[in-house]
């Protein structure tokens, strides 16, 4: 039988239409700040994108577009000038940044109450204990999918495939919240394909092409392939051979529409929830 594709992008259009209802009703349009420094091509799409889910779902965005030779204590001043204005719910700064620039330095510095993208290490924190006003956007996305399709993560084995701060360690941490056995791979994790097949949920955020083949998916399992590449005739795929997992897969993501449109949602979802904070006091 053939998996089942699970469609991110008709979901991400769900979540939004829910969350502009949402917005509506509050006192003040949420307000997104995104800060984009240097010209790397990839930023600028995903900035793009964002602008665009900005208008969709009602809210207020500004864009700050910085060149790359932009002085650390010029960046830092742009961030604290943000926490500091009413009308600005969540700050988004796009990584990586340029070489030069301390990335952790400007995370710290984005207050906790508008760090949407849940990299602050107050927020980090408050995931770790189950008590997180915000959810990393990929790995919220991944949850949001698995609920769509009716997977419920309780009792089963959920393998992760990378140990990254913005998606691993993160994607791990709420699968455990809702009660599944969680591994977590990485570069050295012996048989890695091993450790795969024993997975009922298989998420791979590696960034590298073809890393998880057919044999190293447990029949009747779900594939999460959350990484962006691009193959050598530049077309976008992830760390799965689709056509491969697809053929013992019960559910499966695939790249582009699969996660990328439900990371950029939950942003959406984590800045309506910081304007309704900002807004109740």
């Amino acid at each position: 039988m053939a998996a089942t594709i699970m469609d991110g992008k008709a979901l991400a259009a769900k979540v939004k239409a829910r969350v502009r209802a949402q917005a509506d009703t509050l006192a003040r349009r949420p307000g997104l700040a995104v800060i984009l420094v240097g010209d790397d091509p990839a930023s600028r799409v995903y900035v793009n994108g964002k602008r665009r889910d900005c208008t969709e779902c009602g809210f207020y965005s500004e864009e700050y577009a910085l060149p790359a030779e932009t002085p650390q204590a010029e960046l830092m001043a742009l961030v604290e000038t943000l926490n500091t204005r009413a009308d600005i719910d969540g700050i988004l700064c796009q990584l990586p940044l340029p070489k030069g620039l301390d990335e952790m330095a400007v995370l710290r510095a984005i207050a906790p109450g508008k760090d949407v993208d849940c990299f602050h290490p107050f927020n980090v924190g408050e995931l770790m204990i189950g008590m997180q006003s915000f959810q990393p956007c990929t790995p919220a996305g991944v949850m949001e999918l698995l609920d769509e399709y009716g997977i419920d993560p309780a009792g089963k084995h959920a393998v992760v495939v990378g140990r990254s701060n913005i998606v691993g360690k993160p994607q791990a941490m709420l699968l455990l919240q809702r009660n599944a056995t969680v591994t977590i791979c990485h570069s050295r994790t012996p048989d890695l394909a091993g450790q795969c097949r024993r997975a009922d949920i298989l998420v791979s955020a590696v960034g590298r092409q073809g890393l998880i083949t057919g044999d190293m998916v447990k029949e009747g399992a779900v594939v999460i392939d959350v990484a962006m590449n691009r193959d050598e005739n530049g077309k976008l795929c992830g760390d799965v051979c689709f056509d491969e997992a697809a053929r013992k897969a019960a559910y499966i993501t695939p790249v582009p529409g699969g996660v990328g449109p439900m990371t950029r949602a939950m942003l959406m979802v984590n800045t309506l929830t910081a304007a309704r904070l900002h807004q109740n006091g």
